[in-house]
């Protein structure tokens, strides 16, 4: 799996504002990504607001709202499934390269959880669900917390 060879990342969380913006496609996989981008916010100690919307597409523009209006970071998850269109290496492409626009014009992280498969298994195996191997929603906060942190640090 990919997920072989991550650091462990606790980071104190404490006096941060952490936005999830998650999609509403693929409820099951998207419910796991969620439960475990809580789990790891609320054991930093951050404040946490969640906002959902349409779909992965819609991540970089909600994400941008959030930063801009007082958030120290965002938590992006969302599931992009391929199917027999170009319309998967669209959503992709568009939510990978809003999301990384996003964190450079704004200069503040954007923890990446927007899964890009190949069929539903691939995401069931991702999400930190029971039986799941890796999860990234707890993965995508991690690196958001770690990565605020880093900013704050530097503003010090």
């Amino acid at each position: 799996m990919s997920g072989e060879g991550a650091p462990e990342i606790i980071t104190d969380g404490t006096g941060l504002r952490v936005t999830i913006v998650a999609g509403r496609w693929h409820e099951e996989i998207t419910n796991g990504l969620l439960a475990g981008a809580h789990r790891v916010l609320a054991a930093s100690g951050a404040e946490v607001t969640e906002i959902r919307v349409p779909g992965s597409f819609e991540l970089p523009v909600v994400s941008r709202a959030a930063l801009d209006n007082g958030a120290d970071a965002v938590v992006a998850l969302g599931v992009i499934i391929r199917g027999g269109t170009p319309h998967f290496e669209y959503v992709s492409d568009a939510a990978t390269s809003g999301l990384t626009q996003v964190s450079v014009l704004t200069g503040k992280p954007v923890g990446f959880g927007v899964l890009t498969l190949d069929d539903e298994q691939q995401g069931l195996d991702r999400a930190g669900l029971p039986g799941s191997k890796e999860d990234k929603g707890a993965e995508a906060a991690e690196a958001a917390l770690a990565t605020a942190v880093v900013i704050r640090g530097l503003s010090a």
